[in-house]
């Protein structure tokens, strides 16, 4: 089947699916309401399935020249001393934001991105056999849709990038905090650190933080290992991005009328799977298949939602428990025990 299809949103969920869908010979337009895809941003884990779905839209050679590979990550306490070591048998990469988008958009037709056109609902779109919301976290069309609005998982985080190779993947556990560090590229450091939010002064407006927040960070976490005192030594003059988190409830259904909610807009989560960005892109990838092979739009979407709904609403259960484990205040020794004993059959 073929038809035509209306995209809102140009991040990875929506210019992947802009992508399989052209390629599957659909008439596409995405809008967007910012007026460029974003110039920088932190790195993104592509899992072998992530990479096996970039293959099948064309993209992935594009991500491999542009990332680096990785084997394992160690959650360790803030002496340095080892918790755990999960995923040793599972090989990710690590994948620039700005790689990835510009794998996925680069080469889609002039024109197929309507820039600063933002979207307020349903009512103001153009006709098309098949919506595509995409539009992030807090959606316009999943609230229109009459799921369930953002729900605060009461802690924040913080990101950025420091010059200088990360030598590993590790997660560092403390009380009430930890502090992740891997690779951006071969020369680069991507570093974040998620806390609750009860433990911080008042910060204002997410956004941009300058030395507000590198004397902040150097204070929670003043006398961690040597790995985080190199990244917090490194933080003068680096952009800090600074975010309260939040996740959507898991929903009913991803599929409303002919709007199917892929990415944030269907399952945002807490970032501690590590999983946002692929998951984004297997629901892109399994919506084109399914509106492919199906007889009719309908058809098509309920397909879809049977394929997605329940690893999407698995995964956010699993992050927003993993975002409290990491962030636990109290009965850290057992935690660190049940950690270091699961990982034994990870």
């Amino acid at each position: 089947m073929r038809g035509s299809a209306l995209i809102v949103g140009a991040g990875i969920a929506g210019t992947a699916a802009a992508r399989g869908l052209l390629r599957a010979g659909w008439s596409v337009q995405v809008l967007e309401r910012g007026a460029n895809l974003p110039g920088s941003g932190t790195a993104l884990a592509m899992w072998p399935e992530a990479l096996r779905a970039l293959e099948s839209l064309g993209a992935g050679d594009a991500v491999l020249a542009g990332s680096m590979e990785g084997h394992g990550a160690r959650i360790l306490k803030p002496d340095g001393s080892k918790i755990a070591t999960m995923g040793r048998n599972r090989t990710a990469r690590f994948v620039p934001r700005t790689v990835l988008l510009d794998a996925l958009s680069g080469d889609l037709p002039d024109g197929l991105i309507q820039w600063n056109t933002p979207v307020t609902g349903p009512g103001s779109l153009p006709h098309a056999d098949v919506v595509v919301a995409a539009d992030g976290i807090s959606s316009r069309l999943r609230t229109a849709c009459n799921a369930a609005p953002p729900r605060a998982l009461r802690t924040v985080a913080f990101r950025g990038v420091v010059a200088g190779p990360a030598g590993g993947v590790t997660e560092t556990w403390g009380r009430g905090r930890l502090f992740g560090i891997t690779p951006l590229d071969s020369v680069s450091t991507n570093w974040f650190a998620c806390l609750r939010s009860a433990d911080l002064p008042p910060l204002g407006a997410p956004g941009a933080f300058g030395a507000q927040g590198t004397d902040l960070l150097r204070s929670l976490y003043r006398g961690w290992h040597p790995d985080v005192a190199r990244v917090l030594g490194k933080l003068d003059g680096s952009p800090i991005d600074y975010r309260e988190l939040f996740d959507v409830p898991p929903l009913r259904s991803y599929v409303s009328g002919n709007v199917a909610l892929l990415g944030d807009a269907a399952h945002a989560m807490a970032p501690n799977l590590g999983r946002g960005a692929c998951e984004a892109l297997l629901d892109a990838v399994a919506l084109v298949d399914a509106l492919s092979s199906a007889p009719n739009v309908a058809a098509g979407l309920q397909r879809y939602d049977s394929s997605r709904r329940r690893r999407g609403n698995a995964m956010v259960r699993a992050a927003r428990l993993l975002n409290r484990l990491g962030t636990a205040e109290h009965f850290t020794g057992l935690r660190n025990l049940a950690m270091s004993a699961g990982s034994r059959f990870a």
